[in-house]
């Protein structure tokens, strides 16, 4: 089942035989039941051509469709016997697949034209069809057009998820390199004290060295243990911060990439709608340079919205609006989306972010390390908003 499920023409393929084969059995029965001749080789032609084209239904949807009810119209104008069906199995399976694989407009359509192209048929002389025939006719049609609607919604819908959970997964994989960069960078900075501390220690004691030489020799010895012992103490801490410092080059991480900033939205807003979210950016006002702190937290801002949109407000719109202003840099993210007790608001810098405490809080901290400030919170009339502004002078 696994090998046919991964060969969609070979399966096709036999579904194709299979219909052909149980429409030319139909056929003999119906025959020998009405006391008709066997179907002939023109027959068997055209159970061929009705059913065999199911093969490409997949890779060409209108093109099958299209040859499969030419095939039907064609055999219906003849003289030969009767289908069992009013429509041909493989005409229904035809119509699933142009609805499911095609475009809704596209598959309407051609719905359209072959329930024209059915009542053409029920009218032929040949036909000798009836207005039970007809409404089975369209029944079949009808209910193959829904069915195949309906695969193409949740296949479009699975997709949508496939690629939110992707994003997800990328912006988890991203929080996580960043939490860790950011304990490396605290323990940077925590060991540099510790050096300086010992440092300094070492400068007192050489500083008073020469003046215990003079009338405290066992104080001299002291002086110069105490020297030793926090220098070798420093080269262990700074063993300790060379290690910290080095795995940001040697474990492939690239720190001297340029950081992003306002310039990389448009690429970010994209990204974020090819995951299926409908977020659109408007930046108002003339862009000024901006530090590189600043550049960078305010694409981090955006982007930390972006990603709780994503988590809790689905697929409705985004709109992501940046104003440059005379004296800061005004920044908007709203979505359409659940707004009270749907997800945590933020707006008085206590609740969390999507459970771990780091989004919102994440981004008021980016706001604040340069003299600005954000909020967070659902609207009254419906929706979340994140609101930040960053003065254009902040340098941190």
């Amino acid at each position: 089942m696994a090998w046919i499920r991964g060969r969609p023409l070979i399966a096709d393929a036999l579904l194709g035989v299979l219909l052909a084969v149980a429409s030319l059995i139909a056929l003999v029965f119906q025959s020998r039941s009405e006391h008709l001749p066997a179907p002939g080789p023109l027959a068997v032609a055209f159970v061929l051509l009705i059913n065999l084209p199911l093969a490409w239904r997949r890779a060409h949807p209108l093109g099958v469709n299209l040859a499969i009810g030419a095939a039907a119209a064609a055999y219906g104008a003849t003289a030969l016997p009767d289908l069992v069906t009013p429509v041909p199995l493989s005409g229904v399976v035809a119509i699933y697949s142009m609805a499911a694989w095609c475009g809704r407009r596209t598959s309407m359509i051609v719905g359209v034209f072959t329930a024209i192209s059915v009542v053409v048929i029920a009218v032929l002389p040949a036909t000798d069809s009836d207005l039970l025939d007809f409404s089975f006719a369209a029944l079949l049609l009808g209910g193959g057009w829904v069915l195949g609607d309906s695969a193409r919604v949740r296949r479009l819908h699975t997709a949508g998820l496939e690629a939110r959970a992707a994003w997800l997964a990328r912006e988890r994989d991203f929080e996580a390199r960043r939490a860790v960069s950011a304990e490396r960078a605290r323990i940077a900075r925590e060991l540099h004290d510790v050096v300086a501390h010992h440092v300094s220690m070492m400068v007192i004691q050489a500083e008073a060295g020469p003046v215990a030489a003079e009338h405290d020799v066992p104080g001299v010895v002291r002086a110069f243990d105490t020297i030793a012992g926090t220098g070798r103490q420093a080269l262990v801490e700074m063993r300790r911060l060379l290690s910290v410092l080095r795995k940001e080059t040697d474990g492939h991480e690239q720190s001297l990439v340029p950081q992003p900033g306002v310039a990389q939205l448009p690429g970010l807003v994209e990204r974020v709608r090819q995951a299926g979210l409908a977020a659109t950016l408007d930046v108002e006002g003339e862009p000024v340079p901006l530090s590189a702190g600043v550049e960078l937290s305010a694409y981090r801002i955006v982007q930390e919205a972006l990603t709780n949109a994503v988590k809790h407000a689905g697929t409705v719109p985004v709109r992501v609006h940046v104003r440059y202003g005379g004296q800061d840099l005004r920044i908007e993210v709203r979505d359409d989306g659940p707004a009270a007790g749907a997800r945590p608001s933020g707006g008085d810098g206590g609740g969390p972010h999507g459970g771990n405490g780091h989004g919102l809080i994440g981004m008021r901290e980016r706001a604040h390390l340069f003299g600005g400030e954000l909020t967070a919170g659902p609207d009254p009339d419906g929706g979340f908003t994140v609101r930040a502004r960053l003065p254009l002078g902040g340098t941190g």
